[in-house]
């Protein structure tokens, strides 16, 4: 399966952007995968976001963005998102979104634990 995540760009501080990642079939819309949002900023390893498994029981969140950011799934347009709001500055990275099948709800935040990458949406936070 293909993701592709897109919505990026350049923000103020405080500001909110909305992150989307389709799926090259029907994956979404079948609640068939989990799906995940990670971010890499410059010179910095790829850290975990936020994560939704497969089956809706478990949301996770990292404490950094718990409260501002939330991830959905809209199955029929076979989409999910990440809505962030209250943007700041070191919200600034390459968000990724990835998915995989056979995630278990308690490894939710773990990378290796997905299969499917999509290929990297910049967002900038700046006055």
């Amino acid at each position: 399966v293909q993701l592709q995540a897109s919505g990026g760009g350049l923000v103020q501080p405080g500001g909110s952007l909305r992150l989307s990642c389709t799926a090259s079939d029907r994956t979404f819309s079948s609640y068939s995968y989990s799906v995940a949002w990670f971010r890499q900023a410059p010179g910095m390893d790829r850290n975990f976001v936020a994560a939704m498994h497969r089956r809706g029981g478990r949301i996770a969140y990292a404490d950094s963005v718990k409260g501002r950011f939330t991830i959905s799934r809209d199955s029929a347009r076979n989409m999910v998102y990440l809505q962030m709001n209250s943007l700041r500055p070191d919200d600034t990275a390459v968000y990724y979104c990835a998915g995989g099948p056979s995630v278990i709800s308690s490894n939710l935040e773990s990378q290796t634990a997905y299969g499917s990458w999509g290929q990297g949406t910049q967002v900038t936070v700046s006055s």
